[in-house]
């Protein structure tokens, strides 16, 4: 077990370099990891069961003790994101596909790596991880709304289906999982620092699959796609900390609330652009899904480097036990 926890502790810190890596080995033999795209639904549940066990009950306690902070920061999410994947696909008049799928990045919910950013930025970690549970929850009704809302003039959008498919992926196996480590708190404890190597695990196939099923697209709109997926990141980066400073928000509120808004679920975008869009559509979570992980840390690296004053955080409690668990 401790050799695991160690192959896990450096999975995790090391998570952009291995997508990057299998990302150029899947684009340049594909068919080792073609086989892989059936099972894209089957992993994403895997890394929501992970995200199952290790949820708790403080992770909603801000909610009632602090809640402008938090909804605020899930209405940014929902909101600057789909807005801002919008105007890129305009801008760079991408092609209905890779439009859509955009617009799909944009309003998919937080992913949970944004959760050990914000632990490395000195940001209010316990606040990440409260927007990335209940955005994650909000998914089912929003997502769909919002793919309808603003991509349906590109494609056809089934919002039902993808209610459905969300649910499925999403809600069952976090119900699943929290079942699991009600029924078996001792057993989920002592592997429970093993779960993020499962959670990376899963997330780097899905990336290979989804580039693997994708040479021919990225060889020819890689860049164009890229492009997108970069200033739509770095547009909820930028925004999502400016809304917070607008709304009056402490300096570690900021910061959690910009990673939180900038860093989506890239493994849900996958997973809902392959079954309801069309693959190409999954090609710009896919990308997005190794940017992320790339701006993420240099972000947080930055703000690691830069003092906050004392009176901003006197009110904040960080639970590091938490954290790592979280991540």
């Amino acid at each position: 077990m401790k050799l695991l926890e160690s192959i896990s502790n450096f999975a995790g810190k090391n998570f952009a370099f291995l997508v990057i890596i299998v990302a150029v080995v899947a684009f340049f033999i594909p068919e080792t990891f073609l086989p892989f795209g059936k099972y894209i639904t089957i992993l994403l549940g895997i890394v929501m069961f992970g995200m199952g066990l290790t949820l708790k009950a403080v992770d909603f306690k801000l909610i009632a003790t602090h809640p402008k902070p938090v909804i605020f920061g899930v209405i940014a999410q929902f909101v600057i994101m789909p807005i801002t994947a919008f105007a890129i696909a305009y801008i760079l008049n991408l092609p209905s596909e890779l439009a859509a799928g955009l617009v799909l990045l944009g309003s998919v919910p937080g992913g949970t790596a944004s959760n050990v950013m914000v632990y490395l930025a000195k940001g209010n970690v316990p606040l990440s991880i409260t927007m990335t549970s209940f955005s994650t929850l909000l998914a089912p009704l929003l997502t769909p709304a919002l793919l309808l809302l603003f991509a349906g003039q590109w494609m056809p959008v089934d919002a039902f289906a993808m209610f459905k498919s969300i649910v499925q992926v999403i809600i069952i196996p976090i119900v699943l999982g929290l079942l699991v480590k009600k029924l078996f708190p001792a057993a989920v404890e002592k592997s429970i620092n093993v779960v993020p190597l499962i959670s990376v695990l899963a997330i780097i196939t899905i990336v290979s699959a989804v580039v693997a099923g994708n040479v021919n697209n990225i060889a020819s709109a890689g860049l164009l796609v890229f492009l997108g997926v970069f200033l739509h990141n770095g547009a909820g980066l930028l925004l999502g900390y400016y809304a917070a400073k607008f709304m009056g928000l402490s300096v570690l509120d900021r910061r959690a609330i910009s990673i939180e808004v900038g860093m989506q679920n890239s493994g849900l975008g996958v997973a809902l652009a392959t079954a309801h869009l069309g693959p190409l559509a999954a090609l710009p979570s896919a990308l997005g899904a190794v940017w992320h992980n790339i701006s993420g840390p240099i972000l947080a690296t930055y703000w690691s480097k830069r003092p906050v004053n004392d009176e901003v955080k006197e009110n904040i409690v960080v639970s590091s036990d938490s954290t790592l668990t979280k991540a």
